[in-house]
């Protein structure tokens, strides 16, 4: 009896944890399909009629397609620049068995703790310099921001690899690059899954990076587009129309993602906290 009710006093509290959790997403959806009246009248309420016409009218204003399309090449590029770039170090600093690799785990480690603000004008001149405040420059500094917990995650699911398994490979004749990706690379499913979720999320609604690389050129991410969207159509208050029909177009792609891949996070994180 005691377990019984323990369970439902577990489903209540997780029912209402999930409630506050979507209700943003909620709020968010009920609010694409109104007026700017209805809204600004009941931004709670259920719209009257579902108007789709508020959505798609917003996809124009933002060119949906040309930035979602933008948006996708940076965030793809510069996940696989991390996946490829995190997964090698990872594997390497694991299996070297020296005071170079300890220092370097360490550098990265450490590199979670500061802050982008701390390093912003410094690079951003660096890279303005070198004639890279473009959409590759931006690919470039993504990869770069996004080792460090990359890294960190890999280098915990190595060490819990037998070294054994890369031995046999070797000892078949196999290169260092052949057993990585042949051997190690794909037992770190999970892991990757993780990583690939967790920096997709972040490069996808990033708004501060893309607004100082590319600032207002032709070719702009979605999170750019929604901000110069509103500037442009709010010198007279906010477009409530155009904003949520247009933030709830620019977060579907992402959700969709996010939903497949989902079931690996928990998995992979655990699996990268594996100690040696």
């Amino acid at each position: 009896m005691r377990k019984r009710l323990f369970r439902v006093l577990i489903f209540i509290v997780l029912t209402v944890l999930a409630v506050i959790t979507l209700s943003p997403v909620g709020f968010l959806v009920i609010n694409s399909f109104k007026s700017q009246s209805e809204i600004v009248a009941s931004p709670i309420a259920l719209p009257t009629e579902w108007n789709s016409g508020y959505v798609l009218t917003a996809a124009e204003q933002i060119n949906f397609f040309g930035s979602l399309a933008i948006t996708f090449i940076i965030t793809l590029l510069s996940v696989v620049l991390i996946v490829l770039a995190s997964s090698l170090a990872g594997w390497m600093i694991a299996r070297a068995k020296n005071r170079l690799a300890s220092v370097m785990l360490y550098m990265f480690t450490a590199a979670m703790l500061i802050p982008f603000q701390a390093v912003m004008y410094p690079l951003l001149s660096l890279f303005e310099g070198v004639g890279l405040k473009n959409i590759p420059g931006l690919i470039i500094m993504y990869g770069g921001f996004g080792l460090s917990l990359s890294v960190f995650l890999y280098h915990g699911f190595v060490k819990s690899i037998p070294a054994s398994i890369e031995e046999a490979a070797l000892i078949d004749g196999a290169g260092m690059l052949k057993t990585f990706f042949s051997v190690v690379f794909p037992l770190m499913k999970s892991t990757t899954a993780t990583v690939v979720i967790l920096n997709a999320l972040w490069i996808w609604n990033d708004y501060l990076l893309p607004f100082l690389v590319i600032g207002n050129a032709p070719a702009r991410t979605l999170t750019l587009e929604l901000y110069f969207a509103k500037m442009t159509s709010g010198q007279f208050g906010n477009p409530w129309e155009l904003i949520f029909p247009a933030v709830f177009v620019s977060i579907i792609p992402i959700i969709i993602v996010f939903l497949i891949l989902q079931k690996h996070i928990v998995r992979g994180i655990s699996d990268g906290a594996v100690k040696g």
